[in-house]
């Protein structure tokens, strides 16, 4: 849960321009920020909160985002079915 009080917080249109740029260099684009925030990536959701019409996160939620995204073995594992 992202607390403003406590957290520094920045609309997702500003987030595209922090992240690292992607292949051949091109910027996240901020449909991809929104689908972190809707339906997730791997199962991991990006925590967001909306501040009048602007949907924001913060770098604190970036950060534990990606951590859970980086974790082995949980979030982002592929599980293969025994053969049959």
């Amino acid at each position: 849960m992202i607390d403003i009080s406590k957290e520094h917080v920045i609309p997702l249109a500003a987030v595209a321009a922090e992240l690292p740029r992607r292949r051949r260099g091109r910027k996240t684009h901020i449909s991809t920020l929104y689908r972190w925030s809707g339906p997730g990536c791997r199962g991991v959701i990006l925590e967001t909160i909306q501040i009048g019409a602007t949907r924001c996160t913060s770098r604190e939620a970036l950060q534990r985002f990606f951590e859970r995204l980086s974790v082995p073995g949980s979030a982002g594992s592929v599980s293969i079915a025994p053969p049959r």
